[in-house]
Formats: C-alpha cells, structure tokens, sequence
C-alpha cells in the first residue's frame, strides 16, 4: 500500500509499505479522510522519530474484521482515535486521562496518512467510534482537534457570558472560537499575525481581531469596556503569545496554554500578581474518550459547523504538498488529505 513517509517538514515522500495484517481483536480500516494537525509540522517533535508515517486524525472504512470483534462489522464508518487510555489508573480514575500512561504509548498502524492502518486490539476496545450518517468522512477528521478543544475549555471551566481573548487563529484558535460561542461566552477575540486568519476568525463569528505585532493587552481593554479577559487561551508556541497572555487576562481569570512552547523555553511568570489576583494556569493536552463522543455529536448536530473551515483537500502523493502549507501558514486553514483520491 501507499504512504506519505515523514522525513521533515520539507521532505514527505510517498512510499510503499506492506499492507497491515490484523491479529486478535484487531481491525483494519480503509483510511478516507485525514487532516494535517499543527503538532504533525512541530519538527522539534517529530523529526526525533523520523522516519515515521504520521497522521492522528483519521475517517475511514472498516473492511477487514477479527473473528472476535462483535461490536463491528466490514463496511462501518468510523472514526478512530489514536490515543487512548486505559481507563483504570489513578489518573484515569481521577479524570485525567490525558496523562495515562497507556495513553501516550497507544496508536494505530502505521500512521493516518496511508491507505490502510491496523487497529490494536486495546483502541478497538475503547479508541473506535461510529460516525453518524450525517457525519461525512473530512467532516469526522475533525473529531480529534475538537475533542481537544472541547476538553481545553472543560478543564478551563468557561461560563456563559465570560470574555475570551483567542491568541492565534489557527485551526485550533477557530475551534476554540466556536465552541466559546456555542457555550455562551460574552465576548470572543483573537489575534494572530496573519491578516488571513484575522480575516476568517472574523468570517467565523469573532467579535474583534486584534494583530499579535500590536499591543494586546491595549487593544484588548478597547473591545472590552476597558476589561481584560476571563480566559486566555494560548493556541500559537510563540514565546511572544505565552508573554501577551500573560499581560491579558483578568482578576480571578484563567490562562489556558492549549499549545506549547518549543522544548527548554522558559516563561516568566509574575508569581506576587497571579497569588494577589487569583489567576489560573491551566495546561491542556490531548482528549479523552468523553470528549471524542461531545465532539461527534456537537459536528452531528450542527453545534459546531467545520466543513467551511476545509480550504484544501489533497490526494496521498499530495501530502508534501499539506505539510508546506501547514508549516508554512499560507492562506490555508484546514488540509485534508484523501490516500483513495486519484
């Protein structure tokens, strides 16, 4: 079968590998859709492991099925988380999975980004989910990134009628921004340095957009009654953005870093003023099974509309092609790849 083999951000080759064999328990699934992630062009993360296919957020088709799987069947639409957890350790027990050990060790073979993967027995178990008919295959590769949005603002504990200052409009700033709004928040700004993705933070319902080269802590206090914001949401690893965020949140707020920095970068923090005005630091990482099932439904149901937010979609042999457009934050917001596209 056909792969998008990763070598850098400047060299996926398309590649063949044997076609995956399934054992006990396990699934194969013919892969659809598969979205490129921000974190799939991190190179600091991924080149370490290079060689490597990647791709996390998948759709596809189950065709080939162990005789002891009972719960599904050739032919199911699913989506297929790559991670997950095991459900039973102090930290799942708790409520938070995403630092499960099982978690960060689980994924499927090989990575999203060929024509087939094999499901281990383990995700099958808890990681595959249906996708409702109303749900179409690029419209389910958006489970992932907002399963991870959707947990960022659970952890983050928005309320209704609450300001939310977005740093960088992304794809995942985008998320954020609608999944605020369709929670209630009061006001929604971002910010990026992209005049494009200012542009359709706009289009998708952002009360104002800020650019991330001015002062934003100012700009913000302009949009919102002189207030700064009740939850600061970091969705860019720029230094300058962990700074600014920083600077803009609220008395009794909350900064939720849902990105990260690049490895040995140290933040600053004004600890007098955060213990005085009882501000929040919050990291999110990942998503859970819960919140896979919130975001199927909340795509289901039209709570959150993603399929405008798709600018290309791109065969297999394409997939270079996506990661120069991701990586290099061209007037692109979602990039699709389809490994069955001719």
């Amino acid at each position: 079968m056909r792969v998008a083999m990763y070598y850098n951000n400047n060299d996926v080759r398309l590649e063949e590998l044997p076609k995956p064999r399934i054992g006990p328990g396990e699934l194969l699934v013919k892969v659809l859709a598969s979205g490129i992630c921000g974190s799939d062009v991190l190179e600091w993360y991924r080149i370490k492991k290079a060689p490597i296919v990647l791709g996390h957020e998948i759709t596809g088709e189950i065709v080939e099925v162990a005789k002891d799987v009972k719960d599904y069947k050739v032919g199911d639409r699913v989506f297929v988380s790559h991670h997950i957890p095991c459900n039973t350790c102090r930290y799942c027990l708790s409520g938070n999975h995403t630092v499960c050990e099982t978690l960060h060790t689980t994924n499927y073979d090989p990575g999203g980004f060929s024509e087939y993967i094999r499901i281990p027995k383990l995700n099958v178990d808890r990681g595959v989910f249906l996708l409702p008919d109303e749900v179409s295959f690029e419209e389910g590769a958006f489970v992932e990134p907002l399963a991870c949005v959707i947990r960022g603002q659970r952890v983050a504990e928005l309320q209704p009628g609450q300001t939310v200052l977005i740093l960088g409009s992304g794809i995942s700033g985008l998320l954020h921004l609608l999944l605020a709004r369709s929670l209630g928040a009061g006001k929604v700004i971002t910010t990026d340095i992209s005049k494009y993705r200012l542009k359709m933070a706009k289009q998708f319902g952002a009360d104002a957009v800020i650019d991330a080269k001015e002062e934003v802590p100012k700009k913000l206090r302009q949009a919102n009654d002189n207030r700064l914001a009740d939850l600061v949401i970091i969705c860019t690893g720029a230094l300058s953005a962990f700074n600014q965020a920083l600077e803009s949140v609220d008395r009794a707020g909350t900064v939720l870093f849902f990105a990260t920095t690049d490895p040995g970068v140290e933040v600053s923090i004004p600890v007098n003023d955060f213990w005085r005005n009882g501000i929040k630091l919050m990291p999110s990482y990942g998503n859970s099974p819960f919140d896979a099932t919130v975001a199927i439904e909340m795509i289901r149901a039209d709570r959150i509309s993603v399929k405008e937010m798709i600018t290309h979609r791109l065969p297999l042999e394409e997939t270079g092609k996506g990661f120069g457009l991701v990586a290099g934050s061209d007037e692109s917001m979602k990039v699709i790849i389809e490994p069955h596209k001719k």
